[in-house]
């Protein structure tokens, strides 16, 4: 077993189930004596539920999203290459691709329309940028993804030579982004209250089910205590009962 592996599953299950089976398969790392992997396993983060669907369709539909990046790869080679005919084409072909996935992605559950709509950006992102296109063929991002740029990177973006000036669109886009991580924030903070709610209860019936289970192997070990010492009461009046007899025969024998 390897982290590779283990994130395979988690990254797999709905956010709900992710806690309790990351804390399992820590737990059974450090049983079989793989102390740093079990370390490693509970530095996953839990993803959200627009990057848990877009896992889901990278495991479960292969083939489409697969569609979705090669449209993408080479939408990127034609902007490069400024190929007006084949950005024409491949334009058109990025909507039915991406509406496609995106539909798929809806189904593996029932998204809010803010998780739609980041499943809907990580789809665009992984579009125009090769890095986030590798990202969700990985089918383990923890967070939706986004890029701010106007048009299609490659793989190896550059830095600009010079700073630009910060134009309204530029404030309105960095609001966004505020808006976004708050949102995201939000969620998470959710999420942690949604797990704490549900070890809370979970520890609740634990502790009653040890507590009366507790009272009654008491109540046993009573009755237990009671019998072994009616048992010994026996044992030495059979003791007794055998020692007078042995020597009642002998005396009568003699």
């Amino acid at each position: 077993m390897d982290l590779d592996e283990v994130a395979g599953r988690l990254y797999a299950l709905p956010p709900s189930e992710f806690t309790a089976a990351r804390a399992a398969e820590a737990r059974a790392a450090k049983d079989a004596g793989d102390v740093r992997l079990s370390r490693d396993i509970a530095k996953l983060r839990k993803p959200t539920v627009s990057a848990w669907a877009v896992n889901r369709i990278a495991r479960e539909h292969p083939a489409e999203l697969t569609e979705l990046l090669e449209v993408g790869e080479r939408l990127r080679a034609a902007w490069q290459e400024q190929d007006a005919e084949a950005l024409a084409e491949l334009t058109q072909r990025r909507g039915a691709v991406t509406g496609t996935v995106s539909r798929l992605a809806r189904q593996a559950g029932d998204l809010s329309p803010a998780a739609a709509a980041e499943v809907d950006q990580t789809l665009d992102a992984a579009i125009v940028d090769a890095e986030a296109a590798e990202q969700v063929r990985r089918g383990d991002l923890v967070k939706p993804l986004s890029y701010s740029g106007f048009a299609p990177a490659p793989a190896t973006r550059e830095r600009p030579p010079a700073r630009r000036r910060k134009t309204p669109e530029d404030a309105a886009a960095a609001a966004r982004e505020r808006e976004e991580a708050e949102a995201r924030g939000a969620r998470e903070r959710q999420e942690a209250q949604a797990a704490y709610e549900e070890w809370r209860q979970a520890l609740e019936q634990a502790q009653k089910e040890h507590d009366e289970r507790a009272e009654k192997v008491s109540r046993l070990e009573g009755k237990l205590a009671k019998a072994r010492g009616r048992l010994d009461d026996s044992r030495h009046r059979l003791e007794v009962a055998r020692r007078e007899e042995r020597h009642a025969r002998q005396r009568l024998e003699h």
